[in-house]
């Protein structure tokens, strides 16, 4: 890890409806580092002070958005962000052992033959890279409990399927761009299919439900090895 700071480049602060602020970063990890420093000063908040008046953080590609519980603590929120933004190193992005979820996969996928030719590789080492090292969840969309998943094997980088599936069930784990990313319930969907997991990625009943948070880590492990 490099001792050089490397400070988020001239981040953009802008007022996103009336109690909101859309931070723009540029790159997911500047995003991963102002999301991470952000939380901490809000679970360390004293009261009075503008972290305090936090109730959401929400991470998206290049941007983070703070929701603030009133119109008032906007502008001191935004005077206090800024200061915390400035020399921000996107380097320090530590994950605890508590942050890190393990998560079984059958690589079995109907695309995984196709992500080898396509990357200029054997299946095995599709799995090898997969499992590697830990991906990072950078920030959820499309659907509860799906996360974008970085930080993977560059080797592993394959575009989407050319034309989408209707149906791809729940718990397929696949591959688009750069990303990773797991399936949580059947839906249409475009991403290479490598495998399939029996983890539940979205839960009700559980506190939170979604089984990945951003900012968390996810080591792959392959099932059939074990």
């Amino acid at each position: 890890m490099s001792t050089a700071a490397a400070p988020v480049t001239k981040p953009t602060l802008l007022p996103c409806g009336q109690s909101a602020l859309l931070v723009e970063l540029g790159t997911i990890a500047a995003v991963l580092a102002a999301d991470g420093a952000v939380r901490r000063a809000v679970e360390g908040a004293s009261p009075g002070s503008p972290w305090a008046e936090v109730v959401d953080v929400v991470p998206a590609a290049q941007t983070l958005l703070v929701t603030l519980r009133a119109t008032s603590a906007l502008s001191p929120l935004r005077r206090t962000l800024g200061d915390l933004l400035v020399g921000l190193d996107v380097t320090q992005n530590l994950v605890s052992d508590d942050q890190v979820v393990q998560i079984a996969v059958h690589y079995d996928g109907p695309d995984l033959t196709d992500v080898a030719r396509l990357c200029g590789l054997r299946t095995a080492e599709v799995v090898t890279l997969h499992t590697a090292a830990p991906w990072r969840v950078a920030f959820g969309g499309f659907a509860p409990g799906f996360a974008y998943l970085t930080g993977g094997d560059a080797r592993l980088e394959v575009a989407r399927r050319p034309e989408p599936r209707t149906t791809v069930p729940a718990g397929a784990v696949g591959l688009a761009g750069s990303f990773s990313g797991i399936y949580p319930r059947p839906s249409p969907g475009g991403w290479q299919l490598i495998g399939t997991t029996e983890a539940t990625l979205w839960d009700v009943d559980r506190d939170p439900p979604a089984l990945l948070r951003p900012g968390w880590s996810v080591q792959f492990v392959d099932a059939g090895a074990t």
